[in-house]
């Protein structure tokens, strides 16, 4: 028997309900967070509405044809908000997301480019064999690059650990472990974003901010230290990533590889 309804209009209804707004209000470039303080610093300083549904928060641009989305925290989301927005005619999609730096030369503040994921969350497992690396898009890391190299900014490029397990800094089994995969930088999403939009051949990369320092003995980030974080680097995270979109659309007007070909319009 065949379902009352396509996998296509299935997944913009339950994004319209998960975003509080019309699937059709998306624009074709998206921006990607786990904070909802993005998305509302993205909409006051451009002047537009926020929307918010069961799940998501929401805003979008028409003038620099930008949406932002706030998923919320964890690998789940993480596969969820790629399946919906992979029925959207989305061009260009990167994630602004927060890690934990695990290299004692890195600062709170720099950039992390990662260009793979160490599959420890499980939740990628749906989409491919363990066999099969997580990998950020090419040509969304390309233009990261290309727009922090531009503007001098500090930064690093390497893997991180994606792992399902947030309150983890106390185990100290699971911090050698950590310490053994060689692993740049920890976060809880990156394996599966990559994995997922591999499979549903959604064009989407990572500019991750580090946060925190979990592995030195005063480098966890309370409550204080989170805040000041959002105060001191939110709105530069915010705009770098704006201009690595328009950077990678560029770059997709010129052909260059690693974009798939429904996003040249081919």
């Amino acid at each position: 028997m065949q379902p009352e309804i396509q996998e296509e209009e299935f997944a913009k209804e339950t994004l319209e309900r998960y975003a509080g707004c019309p699937a059709s209000s998306f624009k074709s470039n998206l921006l990607l967070t786990n904070f909802p303080r993005y998305v509302d610093y993205f909409a006051k300083s451009r002047d537009v509405k926020v929307y918010e549904g069961s799940m998501f928060k929401v805003a979008h641009c028409e003038k620099e044809d930008v949406s932002i989305l706030d998923f919320k925290i964890g690998s789940p989301a993480a596969a969820l908000v790629v399946d919906l927005c992979s029925f959207l005619p989305v061009k260009a999609s990167l994630l602004l997301g927060m890690c934990g730096g695990l290299r004692r030369r890195y600062q709170v503040g720099d950039y992390l480019v990662p260009v793979a994921s160490i599959r420890g969350e499980g939740t990628s497992d749906f989409y491919f064999p363990p066999e099969v690396p997580a990998l950020a898009n090419f040509l969304m890391q390309k233009a990261v690059t290309q727009v922090l190299e531009d503007k001098k900014t500090t930064y690093h490029i390497g893997i991180t650990y994606t792992t399902n397990m947030r309150f983890w800094e106390f185990n100290e089994e699971f911090k050698n472990f950590l310490k053994a995969t060689k692993a740049q930088a920890i976060e809880m999403e990156c394996a599966t974003l990559f994995a997922a939009s591999y499979k549903r051949k959604f064009t989407l990369g990572a500019l991750l901010l580090i946060s925190d320092l979990p592995l030195n003995s005063d480098g966890l980030k309370t409550k204080k230290r989170s805040e000041s974080v959002f105060e001191r680097f939110m709105a530069d995270h915010v705009e770098k990533g704006i201009e690595v979109i328009k950077a990678a659309r560029e770059m997709q007007s010129h052909h260059i590889k690693g974009a798939y070909h429904r996003n040249l319009g081919m």
